[in-house]
């Protein structure tokens, strides 16, 4: 029994060191940056020092929600942002089956590189796309809508404060798509193919196989990229609504990220702007285990 056991250890060894590298590279970059939340709770301004600044508590956190119209302006685009996210978070699983029911294979596969190469391109290209097809005066779209006579006068898409909202989603799933559903085909391709022979054998046809056999197969991998979905509400990202901004969409296109970047490196308060994150971080933890414990309840199980 003891020789059995010493054999199982020294099996298990060299796995458990080989983790050891991965372990301290999360610890490094996940953990020791949470020191920085001390800026928090001090009276801090770059150049001084963290350790001897002023403690003072919690005033930042109060700061947060007395800062005026400014954060209730990014919280609200956070949220309207979030939300459309959510919405349209099936859009990639619908993408994904009707990739997976094209037959011919070099045209699945060109969609496939097509919709996901938008993935690898930078904000700043994609700025340049849209600029180059939405602009008023060399504007592709505009000029074509202006020779049709459906527009009399160019229309300026990217400075009209009413459409930012609908526009930044719409070019948010653009480069997102292709790619978010890589992760359905693989699910999709782990689907035991037994039972689709035998769903053909008891008469099924193939929407009744998406149905009965595909839709339930996936809905464990939506389950969780949703959940995490909605742990990030509050992180809708920077680049994307940081180039696209301009004082005419300001108002609706400022997310808390654009404003955490103003307070913290254009304002200089630090401060503050690291209790938002810590109150972004608090708030996305607590989202996740709250929609953790709710899929718990109507499922049965949760992912945590």
């Amino acid at each position: 029994m003891l020789n059995m056991r010493r054999e199982r250890i020294k099996r298990v060894l060299p796995l458990l060191a080989m983790t050891v590298p991965f372990f301290l590279l999360v610890v490094t970059f996940s953990y020791v940056p949470l020191w920085g939340w001390y800026i928090a709770f001090v009276k801090y301004f770059p150049g001084e020092s963290v350790i001897n600044s002023e403690f003072v508590g919690f005033k930042y956190f109060a700061q947060i929600f007395s800062a005026g119209s400014q954060f209730e302006n990014a919280m609200r685009n956070t949220l309207v942002f979030s939300a459309v996210g959510l919405i349209l978070s099936p859009l990639p699983l619908l993408f994904a089956i009707l990739v997976n029911e094209v037959r011919w294979k070099r045209f699945k596969q060109f969609v496939q590189i097509v919709t996901s190469f938008p993935n690898f391109i930078s904000w700043i290209i994609v700025y340049s796309i849209c600029f180059t097809f939405l602009s008023v005066d060399e504007g592709v779209i505009n000029r074509l809508l202006v020779n049709l006579h459906i527009l009399d006068k160019p229309f300026d898409f990217l400075a009209t404060s009413w459409l930012t909202w609908f526009l930044q989603s719409l070019i948010s799933i653009w480069k997102s798509l292709g790619w978010s559903a890589i992760i359905y085909l693989a699910a999709i391709a782990s689907i035991d193919p037994e039972q689709y022979q035998a769903a053909e054998v008891d008469g099924a046809g193939r929407l009744q196989q998406i149905r009965h056999i595909l839709i339930p197969g996936v809905m464990p991998t939506f389950a969780v990229l949703f959940l995490l979905n909605i742990g990030n509400m509050l992180s809708n990202g920077f680049d994307q609504y940081y180039v696209f901004n301009n004082p005419l969409v300001h108002p609706k296109i400022d997310v808390l990220d654009t404003y955490m970047y103003r307070l913290g490196l254009v304002q200089l308060n630090f401060p503050l702007s690291t209790a938002i994150g810590v109150f972004k971080s608090a708030v996305s933890v607590i989202l996740v285990f709250t929609a953790n414990m709710i899929y718990k309840k109507v499922n049965g199980k949760g992912i945590i």
